[in-house]
């Protein structure tokens, strides 16, 4: 998953209670990720609350709202509120109530599994000449989607955008002197780097010496994580930068 979203929907008070009645139920929170890649569920939660804000004991029935909700999302359990893709590229609403208190309706993303992290270039080693230059080339990986062919032929593969990858320097261990860019105008020293995937399903970043001293090569890794947290299959992409006079 990619972020989350939480929703506070207020009730108005029922007859027997004043306002000033901190012990009656005012409100139901709901909190739930807002994406879910096919093949994971997930599991919402909501809870009523008091106006101090404590949780008050119910029970919580979900739903769908409408037709459209059902085609990007599958309801499995309606007590749980537990849900799968049913359709990827889409955009469902999931709904909380708890007798006559209902939630807003949380969006949720339905997306592509990704399944492969690797690697554009032929080459994962990229070698520095000093002192005309001091960015390594780019560092490119794709995340995306492999289709298997139903017919036995040639799987096709799906590039997918606005995917996480994490870049970290992990040699050397103290880079005081080497940074990791994701454009030229960056001279802060940054170790761990996250970059987004573009609409081609690319991420990348660059090397750049800061100063003496000068290491013999730099070792950077990209990680890409599903949105369950699960790694990406092909991570670590590992690429080695070498300065050289």
């Amino acid at each position: 998953m990619v972020g989350g979203v939480l929703v506070l929907a207020a009730a108005l008070a029922c007859g027997k209670f004043g306002p000033g009645d901190l012990s009656r139920t005012i409100a139901i929170e709901v909190t739930a990720p807002d994406s879910l890649e096919e093949y994971d569920t997930i599991t919402p939660h909501a809870r009523l609350l008091d106006g101090r804000g404590d949780p008050v004991a119910a029970t919580i029935a979900w739903s769908l709202p409408d037709s459209a909700d059902t085609v990007a999302l599958t309801l499995i359990d309606a007590t749980t509120g537990r849900i799968a893709v049913n359709h990827t590229g889409l955009t469902g609403r999931l709904l909380a109530r708890s007798g006559g208190f209902v939630g807003n309706p949380v969006s949720i993303r339905t997306l592509a599994a990704a399944d492969t992290l690797f690697a554009t270039s032929l080459s994962t080693v990229d070698t520095v000449a000093l002192p005309a230059d001091s960015v390594s080339d780019s560092l490119t990986v794709e995340v995306a989607d492999t289709i298997e062919s139903a017919s036995g032929g040639d799987s096709l593969t799906v590039a997918l955008a606005g995917r996480p990858v994490v870049y970290s320097i992990t040699e050397p261990v103290s880079p005081g002197s080497i940074t990791l860019v994701a454009n030229d105008s960056t001279h802060s020293p940054v170790t761990t780097d996250t970059v987004t995937t573009g609409a081609s399903g690319i991420a990348f970043v660059k090397v750049r010496l800061l100063g003496p001293p000068v290491p013999d090569s730099v070792v950077v890794q990209a990680i890409a994580r599903r949105a369950g947290g699960d790694t990406v299959p092909g991570s670590p992409v590992i690429f080695v930068v070498r300065f050289r006079p």
